[in-house]
């Protein structure tokens, strides 16, 4: 295939692989803590790592990643302290960060509409050798997390309440999830655009659950989903010469809906099941009262 001679190609398929992964991988949890919207908050801080790193004249990604932690953090500190005023606080975080963003690539003298453009939206094909190197690194630390850690992870995004019981560093661990999720949006924004990386996040995941009964399947097959589409994503948007993110992010909300689609007969068939065996289980207890 003529598209893996090409060198910027080998690094967006690369690149596509590693967010394919790592964007479930992060996903899962969120979507079981109820803050499916977290990507998309924390990516409205990374621009504003973006404008910065652009002002500075140095690497994006690492200073996005840097700005999109604590942002990250300070969101979970909000979370757990915020009470009555803590949707606000969030709100001027998010704004705040995409103003900044904005202002700041506005200043430098490296910074363009064009440059703002592919981080809000994706150019999968602008990928870098030094993006790939921060990209390899960052996906290990999220891949080495949400498996090393499943078991913990899973109990606070269930029962934070109970794993505290069971003794467990909750707030630790809460803390981790958030940072992960930042590491994450900083990997895939050049894959899929800040703006769109909690779809990525999300909607495989969320299609997954329509199938799978368990968290392992769920967890795999959402990991497999987004592989998918973000790999067939990128080849697509090069052939049809179409934006990557945007692409990505259409073929996983279709993949949602055809999952969808086989799974509402499939869950009918397994409740007239239920319910027969459960009329089988009754009628012998109604034979002896007759």
């Amino acid at each position: 295939m003529e598209i893996l001679d090409l060198p910027f190609m080998q690094r967006a398929l690369l690149a596509a692989f590693l967010v394919g992964i790592t964007a479930p991988a992060i996903g899962i949890y969120l979507v079981q803590r109820r803050q499916a919207l977290m990507g998309d908050g924390i990516g409205h801080v990374a621009l504003t790592g973006v404008g910065l790193g652009f002002l500075l004249n140095t690497s994006p990604v690492w200073v996005a990643t840097a700005v999109c932690v604590l942002g990250a953090v300070v969101m979970e500190l909000i979370r757990s302290y915020g009470k009555a005023r803590g949707d606000i606080a969030l709100a001027m975080l998010f704004y705040g960060g995409m103003a900044g963003g904005v202002m700041l690539m506005s200043l430098s003298s490296t910074g363009s509409s064009a440059n703002l453009t592919t981080y809000l939206f994706g150019s999968i094909t602008t990928v870098s050798q030094q993006d790939i190197v921060a990209i390899c690194i960052l996906a290990a630390f999220v891949v080495l997390t949400t498996i090393g850690l499943r078991r913990q992870l899973f109990a606070i995004c269930q029962d934070e309440e109970f794993a505290r019981v069971t003794g467990l560093p909750v707030r630790l661990l809460n803390l981790l999830v958030a940072v992960t999720a930042a590491v994450t949006v900083t990997v895939a924004m050049r894959v899929v655009g800040l703006l769109l990386v909690s779809a990525l996040m999300v909607i495989p995941v969320a299609a997954s659950q329509q199938i799978a009964r368990s968290f392992a399947t769920t967890f795999a097959m959402a990991v497999a989903v987004g592989v998918l589409v973000t790999l067939s994503g990128t080849v697509t948007s090069y052939y049809v010469d179409v934006p990557s993110g945007a692409t990505i992010v259409l073929m996983a909300i279709g993949v949602f809906i055809a999952l969808t689609a086989v799974a509402t007969p499939l869950a009918r068939r397994r409740a007239d099941r239920t319910a027969e065996a459960e009329r089988c289980t009754l009628r012998p207890e109604a034979d002896v009262q007759v």
